[in-house]
């Protein structure tokens, strides 16, 4: 067994960590028509989990989704439930971190953090947490939770998460009087693995966001709007952190790389023009509104660009990944969640071709087998 969290996979040596992103979700983050498109079962999760395992990823970071984005296909509108997949996965890998996905406003914290300290076990301290605010009104109503104002649900948040640690770490039974929250008597036994908490993640875009992630998180996963900003963005974010408190800033991808960067290019062409999916992706870019219209210029090229997720789209040879990749690094972001068209049927270009090359890149080291 792994004597610290700290010598788990997500703290481990690599300049450049990945993580597998979305592959709970139907179609992942594709909106695509695409015959290859994910099929997101349980043993296809369980495939990509294992590949992405014993290639060497660092984590598998799943989506909290209820409400799929329509169309012919209604890519996410089939999702697992995060807590019991990452128990699923946790139970079927031996040394990548997987993370649960919480709209923290949807489930009770007490209840929660049994959940999760059930999850550590199984996975002997690979657990990791990701916590979302939401922003969905959809989701929110289905749940019949009222979706505060922006700095209110950072917030709630806040509150949720102080119970959690508390649950986490204190021996004797607590009372808590709080905004949200009024709790007696509060224990649960038994405590996360070497009595240290779960990893946390979470996304700071928005001021809130940020300081919320800078104060609460471990790792901290931000969007790439415009390239050239991302140093002054991740410096400013530092910055509201203590110091050492944030181990890894984290961004997210689309991979749709190829031998040649026409051959990528030909590739999205057929993904996006031939077989997108453009009722779901005009849903998609009405529910994001003005969030999403900040960084692109047109609705048109919103919706096209929503076809392959939000993430940052890399489309071209593996040699331009890895330039990227490095350029990345060299920024201060510390890795990605990647998604794909299809994390199983595309895992062997990304193990045989990207990851050498980042290990003869100085990014990574080889996988021990």
């Amino acid at each position: 067994m792994t004597p610290s969290r700290d010598q788990t996979s997500i703290y481990n040596g690599n300049k450049f960590k990945l993580g597998l992103f979305g592959l709970n979700c139907s179609g992942g983050l594709s909106l695509t028509k695409a015959p290859e498109r994910w099929d997101a079962s349980w043993d296809n999760n369980v495939i990509a989990a294992k590949l992405a395992d014993e290639a060497g990823f660092e984590f598998l970071l799943p989506i909290g989704r209820w409400h799929g984005y329509r169309g012919e296909m209604d890519t996410q509108g089939t999702t697992f439930e995060t807590l019991t997949w990452a128990c699923g996965l946790l139970a079927s890998t031996q040394q990548i971190t997987v993370f649960g996905t919480l709209h923290v406003a949807f489930v009770n914290p007490v209840f929660a953090a049994k959940q999760m300290v059930t999850a550590d076990h199984i996975g002997h301290g690979r657990f990791g947490l990701n916590i979302v605010s939401g922003w969905n009104p959809g989701e929110f109503n289905m749940f019949g939770v009222a979706l505060n104002e922006h700095e209110d649900r950072y917030a709630y948040s806040e509150e949720w998460i102080q119970i959690v640690a508390r649950i986490w770490s204190e021996q004797e039974p607590f009372d808590h009087e709080g905004r949200f929250y009024k709790l007696k008597g509060v224990s649960s036994k038994p405590k996360p693995c070497w009595n240290s908490r779960p990893v946390l993640v979470s996304a700071g875009n928005s001021p809130a966001g940020s300081r919320f992630a800078a104060k609460n998180a471990d790792c901290l996963f931000t969007a790439i709007a415009v390239l050239e900003d991302m140093p002054a963005k991740i410096a400013s974010f530092r910055a509201l952190a203590p110091e050492g408190h944030i181990r890894n800033v984290f961004s997210a991808a689309h991979l749709m790389c190829r031998a040649t960067r026409k051959e990528a290019q030909d590739y999205h062409h057929y993904i996006v023009h031939e077989c997108g999916d453009w009722e779901a992706a005009e849903y998609a870019a009405n529910l994001r509104g003005k969030r999403a219209n900040t960084w692109m210029n047109t609705h048109d090229d919103l919706k096209a660009r929503l076809m392959t997720g939000s993430s940052h789209p890399i489309i071209g040879s593996y040699d331009d990944a890895v330039e990227l990749f490095q350029k990345l690094h060299a920024m201060g972001i510390n890795g990605l969640a990647v998604d794909t068209i299809n994390y199983v049927k595309d895992f062997p270009w990304i193990r045989d071709e990207l990851l050498p090359r980042m290990e003869r890149a100085g990014l990574r080291q080889k996988a021990p087998r």
